[in-house]
């Protein structure tokens, strides 16, 4: 999935003339703990259908239908064989804890099904959080949490590698924690406390560490990421104390990194999959190999060597990664191939050890009518990219699942294929707008893919992305206030950056042309409130460009602070406003975008993730979140600002539809009233404020956008990095 992005929705203000910020009277209220509201809120995602990478899926080997799912960002999830649906299980985790939605690892206790761990720490940079363990005594229904002293890295390369969570098969007390950079940890008390234990190889501040830990039988194996190929990368504990590298392992290129590993307890065979690199990016070889474990003889059973020629005259060049056993057939053992590109990536089976295989995308059917964004704007899906997660269900022999970089599909006869994605939502959301007319409640742009058209907020759009162009990353999403039908998009793309919609978001059309700068730098876009203009932003390097032509030729606008985000006056057509987050500045147009004119200075500077918002239905009225910095308000264009002392910390502000009787827009904001940052409602022009959420439901970093429905009042829409919309409705 994609990296973590503290959104960078530069933030805007403005009109014409320079002032300085005056000390104005602040608006009234304090910062005061808020008033939850009453009767509560309802949460539910907006479904689009997972869109992210499932990195793990880990069938409970003794109980039907119970089945974990885990993804580098958005957090885990439970399966319901009752509902067929998948149940989060870490949305409680807040915005303090936003570095704990990536998972690292998981694991099962065979002998006690109620009992579920979870390795947390999505970053091992410098600048993220250290891990933590999570244990639960009913299948992730509530947690206990043990903190650690290292860092784990559940979105870093080597998140599809196997489990680094493994129970103890001697004894149910004993976990074992394999790391990146700190070697190999254990606890003798159920999760609650870790230690660092001697471990043959030595951990690097860089490098891979462990990569995968299995039982097999009494012993415990654990893979290696960090060999040169020469040196060893499997080793093994037979009494939990001494751990050897294991005699005969494979060597070489192919067989550099251990990526993942299966037990067939049948036949007493250790099944592994190689790669040349960890990925999910950059692998280009690899192989299969088992040992069997009661000889120590080892033997390759690779499906397809990489290497071969394609028909496009390239290299079919790729890794091994998913690899999963028959619990009920001996020598039954399914692996994936990664970063396949140009063949497009498989599954292949065997049924007698490894020395025949079929490739199951052969002969697969897949049924995406639920999710068609996986058709990727084309005329039907492709099997997958990404395929490290690979799960055979221990009481269904026909019953396989895979992750892929966007969903989970699944087989229940090695033909059919359909995402059995339910309730599983991975996207992090960019972009939102509530649209006041029209058939859609909801449009939004997203990391990875792109711009959606939700007609239901209950399914997954029909439309699948926006197409004409397909975007990877949604930069920049925008509708004419005046004119709704009329909507624009930016985003990463190969066949354009910029499209227009005459239809409220239904279908597309590329600009005609775009700055050149567009391809390697898309970035947000504005369009004026009557949709006759257009302002493009790109990096803080280049200027921003005009269009008056729907996207047919576009100007330079030189006096454009470089790298702000453009917002339009949602009342006159001929006001733009941009916050330079550089200086503190407030840049305003008047001309419709033509040239623009410093306004307010001495506003809070150097963050880029500070947030401009014009307030629906009124000329001039704009919010400025200055994250810890605090919110500010200006009635006349961005002149002059006064800061809103009802509110201690903002970071993204929207506005939905009045409360009945009230004058003013419902304000909907992530921050903070007193110390607790969260979802808060204003009905009073923030006079004051009710928490809107709860502590079951915070989903970590929220910052990017947030939006309120111009129809329906109460409801609101938040974008996670990671758990894709969230929407909430009075109870």
């Amino acid at each position: 999935m994609s990296t973590f992005h503290l959104s960078r929705r530069s933030v805007l203000a403005g009109t014409a003339a320079v002032a300085a910020v005056v000390p104005l009277p602040s608006i009234q209220g304090r910062a005061a703990a808020a008033t939850p509201a009453k009767g509560g809120y309802r949460w539910r995602n907006v479904v689009q259908g997972g869109t992210g990478f499932i990195t793990g899926v880990l069938f409970h080997p003794s109980v039907r239908g119970l089945a974990y799912a885990r993804t580098d960002i958005g957090g885990a999830y439970r399966w319901d064989d009752r509902t067929d649906r998948w149940i989060p299980l870490t949305d409680h985790l807040g915005w303090d804890d936003w570095n704990l939605l990536g998972v690292e690892a998981m694991a099962v206790d065979p002998a006690r099904p109620d009992r579920l761990y979870l390795a947390l720490g999505t970053y091992a940079q410098s600048w993220a959080g250290n891990g933590a363990v999570l244990r639960s005594e009913d299948r992730g229904a509530t947690w206990k949490r043990t903190d650690l002293a290292v860092k784990l890295g559940a979105n870093e390369d080597g998140r599809g590698c196997g489990e680094r969570l493994l129970v103890d098969p001697r004894d149910s007390d004993t976990l074992w924690l394999g790391t990146r950079h700190d070697g190999l940890l254990r606890s003798t008390d159920r999760g609650a406390t870790w230690k660092a234990v001697s471990f043959p190889a030595a951990p690097s501040a860089t490098g891979q560490g462990v990569t995968l830990l299995v039982a097999a039988g009494r012993s415990v194996y654990a893979g290696w990421g960090d060999s040169d190929g020469t040196s060893a990368n499997l080793y093994r504990t037979a009494d939990g104390t001494t751990w050897e590298a294991v005699p005969g392992q494979p060597a070489g290129t192919a067989a550099k990194v251990p990526v993942r590993a299966a037990y067939d307890r049948h036949t007493r065979e250790l099944y592994v999959t190689y790669a040349n690199a960890p990925g999910p990016n950059g692998q280009s070889d690899g192989s299969v190999h088992k040992l069997r474990t009661t000889t120590g003889k080892w033997t390759e059973v690779t499906p397809v060597k990489p290497g071969g020629a394609t028909g496009d005259g390239g290299t079919d060049s790729f890794g091994y990664g998913g690899c999963a056993v028959d619990a009920r057939r001996p020598g039954t053992v399914v692996v994936s191939t990664n970063n396949r590109w140009s063949l497009v990536d498989t599954l292949y089976r065997t049924t007698d050890g490894g020395r025949t295989w079929t490739s199951l995308k052969d002969k697969a059917v897949l049924d995406v009518s639920e999710t068609p964004y996986l058709k990727w704007g084309a005329d039907k899906p492709k099997f997958g990219w990404w395929i490290q997660a690979v799960g055979l269900d221990p009481f269904d022999s026909e019953h396989i699942v895979y992750g892929t970089g966007a969903t989970l599909y699944g087989t229940r006869d090695l033909k059919n294929w359909a995402p059995q994605i339910r309730g599983l939502e991975e996207a992090s959301i960019r972009q939102l707008i509530s649209p006041p007319v029209g058939e859609a409640h909801l449009i939004s742009g997203s990391g990875d893919i792109g711009v959606m058209y939700h007609e239901r907020l209950t399914a997954s759009p029909s439309r699948g992305m926006a197409s004409n162009p397909v975007f990877g990353t949604s930069t920049g999403l925008a509708l004419a206030s005046a004119r709704p039908s009329y909507v624009v998009r930016a985003g990463w793309g190969d066949h354009g950056n910029g499209a227009w919609s005459n239809d409220g978001g239904r279908t597309w059309a590329p600009f005609t042309s775009q700055p050149s700068m567009a391809k390697s730098a898309p970035g947000p876009i504005a369009t004026n409130a009557d949709g006759s203009v257009l302002l493009w932003s790109f990096g803080t390097g280049d200027p921003g460009f005009r269009s008056a032509d729907n996207g047919a030729t576009w100007s330079e606008v030189a006096s454009f602070p470089k790298g702000a985000a453009p917002v339009a006056d949602p009342v006159d057509p001929a006001r733009f406003y941009a916050f330079d987050t550089t200086t503190g500045t407030l840049h305003a147009s008047t001309d419709s975008g033509r040239t623009f004119t410093a306004r307010a200075t001495g506003l809070s500077s150097g963050d880029t993730e500070f947030q401009l918002a014009a307030a629906p239905g009124r000329s001039g009225d704009l919010w400025l979140s200055l994250k810890g910095n605090g919110l500010y308000r200006s009635t006349d264009g961005g002149a002059n600002f006064a800061k809103v002392g009802s509110c201690r910390a903002s970071y993204t502000l929207g506005f939905g539809k009045a409360a009945a009787g009230a004058s003013y827009p419902a304000v909907y904001l992530v921050g903070s009233t007193e110390t607790i940052t969260a979802v808060y409602r204003s009905d009073d022009g923030a006079k004051t404020w009710t928490r809107i959420n709860d502590d079951q439901h915070q989903w970590g970093w929220i910052g990017a956008t947030i939006a309120g429905d111009p129809r329906i009042y109460g409801r609101v829409y938040i974008a996670t990095n990671g758990r894709g919309v969230q929407y909430g409705e009075p109870a």
